[in-house]
């Protein structure tokens, strides 16, 4: 008889505590200190708050679950289920699935802990896949060693309008912002694995566009080998801030890239955005389950 396998995340999975309920995945929210007070995403703190309080220049600094709210959790599902797959954000930009892998040593394997190095729109879809491993039989063991094995199977490329927040976090200096909006560069970021780093400079909002869209047609003909099955190969959108006329011309121009693609578009996690502000605009592109590719079975499009 299978195992009965929990799969939980967290908000930087970009998952809403509505969505999760919708679909049956447990979500944890991640705390937010703003000015020195305690939020938590999607609980205590709205998309909309989050982004005044940043186009205000508040003092924002994330922050790991707390240990006892995760335990809470696990033991929770645990009364219910036989085994929990837990998926947090990558362990290389929080402490917080090392944190994790240590507690659940206590648990005998009944919960395990992935570390597959992802965020925001494809941390969504590895949990997504894990939900439906799950629902093939798979133990929670078999769906974290997947999972991890899979880990460089994806690609997000982020276009910034401004520096401003990348500075305001020290990821760039003082003099490489004011240089950069001297000259009116428009930088492209890019997350393969765990860390978020500089993949190209741009001048203009249109050359950044095409730079994505070529940067995600080369990772799928040269890292994902997938140029001759585009089926086995999941395309997205992803923004900042509010969704106004430019993300919708965004989608509109991913979708003009892959004519009969199932593309959605998906607010990045606020644990990005923190770091970048609003107004960004990003394509991700995630390898398929080979198990399952159908998409209406392993991706509802909850937007």
């Amino acid at each position: 008889m299978s195992k009965r396998v929990a799969v939980l995340t967290d908000s930087n999975s970009g998952i809403t505590q509505e969505q999760g309920k919708a679909l049956g995945i447990p979500v944890l929210p991640m705390p937010f200190y703003i000015n020195d007070e305690l939020f938590y995403e999607d609980i205590t703190l709205t998309q909309e708050q989050f982004y005044r309080y940043l186009e205000t220049d508040a003092e924002i600094h994330t922050s790991m679950p707390v240990v006892g709210d995760v335990l809470d959790c696990w033991d929770r599902l645990l009364k219910d289920y036989d085994e929990v797959v837990y998926i947090p954000m990558s362990s290389g930009l929080s402490s917080s699935c090392a944190t994790a892998a240590t507690l659940s040593d206590d648990y005998d394997g009944r919960v395990q802990v992935v570390n597959n190095q992802r965020i925001s729109v494809t941390q969504r879809q590895s949990v997504l896949d894990a939900v439906a491993l799950a629902e093939q039989g798979w133990d929670a063991a078999s769906i974290r060693e997947y999972l991890e094995k899979t880990k460089f199977d994806s690609s997000i490329y982020i276009y910034l309008p401004s520096l401003k927040y990348l500075k305001k976090g020290g990821r760039v200096t003082g003099a490489a912002a004011a240089l950069g909006t001297l000259l009116r560069i428009k930088p492209v970021l890019q997350i393969q694995g765990e860390k978020l780093d500089a993949f190209a400079k741009c001048r203009t909002v249109k050359m950044s566009k095409m730079t994505m869209l070529k940067a995600i047609e080369d990772d799928i003909r040269d890292r994902f080998h997938a140029a001759d099955d585009p089926d086995s190969i999941w395309i997205s959108g992803a923004y900042s801030g509010s969704r106004d006329e430019e993300v919708e011309e965004w989608l509109s121009e991913i979708r003009a890239a892959y004519p009969g693609k199932n593309v959605i578009m998906q607010p990045l996690s606020l644990s990005i955005s923190c770091h970048i502000g609003p107004g960004a605009l990003a394509v991700t592109c995630t390898k398929k389950l080979p198990e399952n590719t159908d998409e209406s079975a392993c991706r509802p499009d909850v937007q």
